[in-house]
């Protein structure tokens, strides 16, 4: 049994480990970066050591060779969408599929050069290396979103979700609301505006940078905060301006907290409404480059 037991041990000990922590670019020690730079490397070397003049490009048999590897690529990159719907472990997880994504994807940088034999112009085979470089830097773009946008969302949230952020804002309303039931008309005023003058959605460009220059209970707070600073220096601060300052601060944080909840929400998501419609894009061209190749051969 002890024998046993210790064969066991080695051979856990020699088992891949892929661990929870471990990020989706050095999935399995590099596994995919290791298959995209061998990849690349073969391409580069097989265009580099055929001594052939002019130089190939995608109408000789090599540029052949690397434009089928090159669209068969692009096709089966453009399936991650649906491979995102199943869930599985091992060595065809999401997060190995996910790093072979990346890692395969920027070898088509070198394998539709190489495919193109450095021969680009304005017609449909130069839109499909346009869109292929586009789609492919919006993916960096978006590899950067989803490393550092996530931690900074959780931190943001101190353990409240987007509803309960929205209840809190209401709350305070409906405090600042009955605080201002005794107030004269200028002053109720101003509670009114901080109630019904506040956006946390708005425009697309609102939400990406939330800033609201508008905002009713900005205008509100600094007004309210004026007078109760004009009441003190002269010893007379009204007890309830000073309480709804308080409330229009706990709601000022609040608003802040969820607008940016909802810009690092709207820069996490933004990306995909760029790179999904590009990658449709790109399989167009790349169908309508196939066909006029075939067509013109």
């Amino acid at each position: 049994m002890a024998v046993r037991a210790k064969a066991m041990g080695r051979a856990v000990a020699r088992a891949p480990r892929d661990t929870a922590h471990e990020g989706f670019l050095g999935h399995r020690r590099g596994r995919w970066l290791k298959v995209s730079a061998a990849l690349s490397l073969t391409a580069i070397l097989a265009y580099a050591l055929i001594d052939q003049t002019p130089r190939p490009n995608g109408g000789t048999a090599l540029g052949y060779a690397l434009g089928t590897l090159g669209a068969g690529l692009i096709v089966w990159l453009s399936l991650i969408g649906l491979r995102k719907r199943i869930i599985t472990t091992g060595p065809y997880s999401l997060k190995g599929w996910t790093s072979a994504h990346v890692w395969l994807g920027l070898s088509l940088i070198v394998i539709a050069t190489l495919h193109s034999g450095f021969q680009l112009g304005l017609n449909v085979h130069g839109l499909a290396y346009v869109l292929m470089m586009f789609v492919i830097l919006s993916g960096l773009w978006g590899i950067y979103v989803y490393a550092r946008l996530p931690a900074l969302l959780s931190a943001n949230r101190n353990e409240m979700t987007q509803p309960q952020m929205l209840a809190a804002i209401a709350a305070l309303d409906r405090q600042l609301d009955t605080a201002a039931q005794p107030l004269g008309r200028d002053e109720a005023d101003l509670v009114r505006m901080s109630i019904e003058g506040c956006d946390i959605g708005g425009s697309l460009w609102a939400r990406l940078t939330g800033r609201y220059p508008g905002c009713g209970n900005s205008r509100a707070e600094a007004a309210v905060a004026a007078l109760v600073d004009g009441q003190r220096r002269t010893g007379t601060a009204d007890p309830r301006l000073v309480q709804i300052l308080f409330l229009l601060e706990r709601k000022g944080a609040a608003l802040a907290q969820a607008r940016r909840h909802v810009a690092l929400k709207t820069r996490l998501e933004l990306w995909l409404y760029v790179h999904v419609p590009a990658t449709f894009a790109l399989l167009a061209a790349l169908v309508a480059h196939i066909l006029s190749v075939f067509l013109y051969w």
